[in-house]
């Protein structure tokens, strides 16, 4: 959760919340929520209510997303949060949810950036959209990727360059997902290339290029607590720091020697370690599995690290709609 107020052309952040609860375990055995995870999702959900509450906020958009969308007991989910918290929740559908990925990222994309990739990497699904921006003037890039808030099919005004989605894909595996797709396999380093394979081949029909050439003006922006980790694993911080992290350029190279450092840890060293967190350990290493496959589709070389992604996405949609953002540059 993000509770913010308009400052700008952005905003600023006044309280915030994050809790991983892990909705979708099991999903994919039993098509349904269970009871254990619909408990830690509405515990956390009080927390937010409370600081809600606390702030006296006015405006507000409460989204689920991939694991509301696939179980079969979802409303009846949705009802039991409002029951139990008041609080209203919306499912909102992949496009949607890979728009608010999209314009979260917007002014971290490079002046020399003519065709870009976001990625979201989420519980139980991840969005990829490729975007050309190389007809669009540099100062007016960042400004023309936030004007997708309103539909990738937006067409040009006044003869305006605008930002292309040349094409877009939510895959249904995210971290829980795909991990429980292979929970059955015992060996850690087998696990993980199974994983990783298994991702590539449903990419298959959406990678768009079919050479090795690494291209420097394309550039991949990935946002999720699993690029961000492996971020805060790379810089060997002992404490996240977000200043730190966010807008970092990683290297494919220093992606896969920190994925080796995990595969080497093991499962007990990862659940030890400071820089994963008891949170993130169980769903790390399927994280990492489609971070490496997404490496090697696609023509670069670096990835930038993004931390923010639907939260941020949905402020900055709200805040745009109610035409409480100022003009220029992001």
């Amino acid at each position: 959760m993000l509770i913010a107020q308009p400052k700008g052309t952005g905003f600023q952040v006044i309280d915030s919340f994050s809790k991983s609860v892990q909705l979708g375990a099991g999903l994919e055995r039993t098509g349904r929520l269970s009871r254990g995870s619909m408990m830690r999702t509405i515990q956390a959900l009080r927390i937010c209510q409370q600081k809600l509450r606390q702030h006296k906020v006015r405006r507000m958009k409460l989204v689920a997303t991939e694991a509301c969308r696939r179980a079969i007991n979802a409303s009846e989910f949705i009802q039991r949060v409002h029951r139990e918290t008041g609080l209203r929740l919306e499912i909102i559908q992949p496009e949607e949810e890979a728009r608010l990925a999209v314009i979260s990222c917007a002014p971290l994309v490079s002046r020399k950036t003519q065709n870009l990739l976001v990625v979201d990497i989420g519980g139980g699904s991840t969005e990829l959209v490729w975007i050309d921006i190389s007809k669009v003037p540099k100062n007016d890039r960042p400004q023309a990727i936030m004007r997708l808030h309103s539909g990738f099919n937006t067409a040009a005004v006044n003869d305006v360059p605008q930002a292309r989605v040349v094409d877009w894909i939510s895959v249904p595996l995210g971290v829980a997902t795909l991990r429980d797709q292979f929970s059955d396999v015992e060996d850690d380093a087998a696990r993980f290339a199974l994983m990783s394979w298994f991702f590539e081949e449903n990419l298959a029909d959406f990678a768009p290029y079919h050479d090795t050439k690494v291209h420097e003006k394309f550039q991949i922006v990935g946002t999720s607590g699993t690029v961000t980790t492996v971020a805060a694993s790379h810089l060997g911080l002992k404490r996240y720091d977000r200043t730190q992290v966010d807008g970092l350029r990683m290297t494919s190279e220093q992606i896969d020697k920190v994925i080796r450092s995990y595969l080497d840890m093991g499962p007990g060293g990862r659940r030890a370690d400071p820089r994963i967190g008891q949170d993130r350990q169980a769903l790390i290493m399927s994280g990492a599995a489609i971070l490496q496959a997404l490496m090697r589709c696609w023509p670069t070389d670096r990835l930038s690290v993004a931390d923010r992604g639907l939260r941020e996405g949905l402020l900055y949609a709200q805040m745009s709609a109610d035409g409480v953002l100022g003009e220029g540059v992001l």
